[in-house]
């Protein structure tokens, strides 16, 4: 059995001529994004990666200025690439269903998968959307 010393692995490492850069924790495929696509059957705002307390704000506003904006119409939020989604998130769902009830649009979800949809299963989410969903299969991407 070989025990290697952390601590002497670390000054060799220090010793190195050349420094590699840390790498970020936060990917790429975490950094929250909304794109919203308009067609003739209404529009499609895409979400992905993290839905939470930090990016829930921006994307809140966004949301609602797409609902607003499609009276009277139909838009689809697409859950299918988000990578987390805590409760400021449904927070944020809700506020854009509210908005969306009062301008007359419909609100539906797509792409709800995995952990996702048990929250919304749990949460009774997925009842507040009168079933306006569509839930990913494993192994299938949502339309």
């Amino acid at each position: 059995m070989h025990i290697c010393n952390l601590d002497s692995l670390h000054r060799a490492a220090r010793t190195e001529e050349e420094e590699i850069p840390l790498i970020d924790k936060k990917t790429e495929i975490d950094t929250p994004a909304i794109k919203i696509v308009a067609g003739q059957d209404g529009t499609l705002a895409f979400l992905s990666g993290r839905v939470d307390m930090d990016s829930s704000p921006a994307l809140r506003d966004q949301l609602l200025a797409v609902v607003q904006a499609a009276n009277p119409g139909i838009v689809s939020v697409d859950l299918s690439a988000v990578t987390h989604f805590d409760s400021s998130g449904i927070a944020t769902l809700i506020d854009a269903l509210r908005a969306a009830r009062s301008s007359k649009t419909q609100l539906t979800l797509r792409g709800l998968h995995g952990g996702l949809l048990r929250v919304f299963e749990l949460t009774g989410i997925l009842s507040l959307f009168n079933g306006n969903t569509e839930v990913s299969q494993p192994g299938y991407k949502a339309i």
